[in-house]
């Protein structure tokens, strides 16, 4: 087991094909909403335009996708472009990585605006991972259901596997087994790492698990009885971590109805929308948070049972809802996510999401609605209504420009909301 050296993680080939990728299939899938494409595994000789059809244009985005998330130096996209077949942009990225390891830089889902890149240091990753290991001691294999190249499954399916020191030969991709074949794999010392839709299939589908499967969830908040339906499943545990691609994990919890303990490296500030981390090294390190906690003035018998030695002291939280951040129309700050919870007023609407304009949509916000009467709602009508009766409460830059509509919001595969484009949907 490694101690404080940050482990080289990239010289493990199927984890360092699984991390890039996660990436180049993420990346084409964001360039080509809607269209078929070749899923992984690839195979090492796989070309990236002849198998996977990506053009000039996308095979820079790929390109400088992988710059940035690996952190090669600079002009490292121009031996990528000069080579197209999936097995060098493998030695290449490993090739920068041996140079430096710093850092890693993820994405953000952007659901509360433009994707942003955000930097961790590798000494703060590797940190988080070592505690992880803390709380999953008796692990034997990790069973991942979630993308490598995003925080939460480079934390866990990449990094943890070294912390725990059982090796990245113990980790194993099932992302594309149902859950009763996912069932009918697991061993007593697995650790499954899912998302609130994959554990809501999970239980759905009602399989027995073998005795001694721990699972995690975490990118979008799990709901109570999704969780103990997966419980039910036999699951011996089901620890949730909250935290976001910009802090990386800041708590965990293992009631599906409890508070959530902060990690031990991180504190409260005077500013509640501000945690301070300590880093090994000594520095404190200030990070803004996405949501609201609600800090817990006294600890419930439950959570007091099942929090480790000195967990008590650290603090107790739970989610209270986004930090909405502002976006600018019309030179205005508006608040995509108040505009949303007025849409929600509407007696027509079920549900809804607000997001400003892609770039070649325009500059104001959009809409995406849930009808209440679903498949049956005239969407024409309902439009033209939304249009008179935001304005009616709203100011204009508040108000969406334009309305989609469909069963159910976009999301991702881990639960979070994500962009639409306007002409796709009615």
């Amino acid at each position: 087991m490694l101690a404080d050296t940050f482990p080289r993680w990239w010289r493990d080939g199927p984890t360092l094909r699984r991390v890039v990728q996660d990436l180049l299939a993420g990346e084409l899938a964001a360039m080509r909403p809607g269209r078929a494409r070749l899923a992984p595994p690839w195979p090492d000789d796989a070309d990236l335009v002849a198998d996977l059809g990506a053009d000039s244009l996308e095979l820079s985005g790929l390109a400088a996708a992988m710059e940035t998330m690996l952190q090669l130096r600079p002009g490292a996209d121009e031996a990528l472009l000069a080579h197209t077949r999936l097995a060098d942009w493998l030695a290449l990225a490993a090739a920068g990585l041996e140079r430096d390891a710093g850092a890693v830089t993820f994405r953000s889902s952007g659901s509360s605006g433009t994707p942003k890149a955000i930097r961790h240091e590798a000494v703060l990753l590797w940190q988080e991972a070592r505690h992880l290991a803390t709380l999953f001691p008796a692990t034997a294999r990790i069973v991942t259901l979630v993308p490598s190249h995003h925080i939460y499954g480079f934390l866990f399916s990449v990094l943890l596997p070294h912390a725990l020191g059982i090796g990245p030969g113990q980790v194993a991709d099932l992302r594309a087994l149902s859950p009763a074949a996912l069932a009918q794999g697991l061993a007593p010392g697995d650790l499954v790492l899912g998302f609130p839709d994959a554990w809501r299939a999970f239980g759905a589908a009602g399989m027995r698990l073998p005795p001694g499967v721990s699972g995690v969830s975490s990118t979008a908040p799990c709901p109570p009885e999704t969780a103990h339906a997966a419980l039910a499943c036999g699951l011996e545990r089901l620890v949730q971590v909250y935290g976001s691609s910009e802090t990386a994990g800041v708590g965990w919890r293992e009631t599906p109805e409890g508070e959530y303990f902060l990690f031990p490296y991180w504190a409260r500030t005077a500013d509640d929308a501000v945690l301070e981390r300590r880093a090994p090294d000594g520095r404190r390190l200030c990070f803004p948070l996405q949501d609201r906690l609600a800090w817990a003035d006294s600890v419930a018998s439950e959570a007091a049972d099942l929090a480790p030695a000195g967990a008590l002291g650290q603090g107790l939280f739970r989610p209270a809802g986004r930090i909405d951040h502002a976006v600018q129309v019309g030179g205005m700050n508006v608040f995509p996510a108040y505009v949303a919870d007025v849409l929600r007023l509407h007696p027509q609407v079920l549900e809804a999401s607000v997001r400003l304009m892609r770039q070649d949509e325009g500059h104001r916000l959009k809409a995406f609605v849930v009808p209440r009467d679903g498949a049956s709602a005239d969407t024409g009508r309902l439009r033209a209504e939304l249009h008179a009766w935001m304005g009616e409460r709203l100011t204009a830059p508040e108000c969406p420009a334009a309305y989609s509509f469909g069963p159910a919001l976009p999301r991702q595969a881990s639960g979070k909301l994500t962009d639409w484009i306007i002409d796709a949907w009615a």
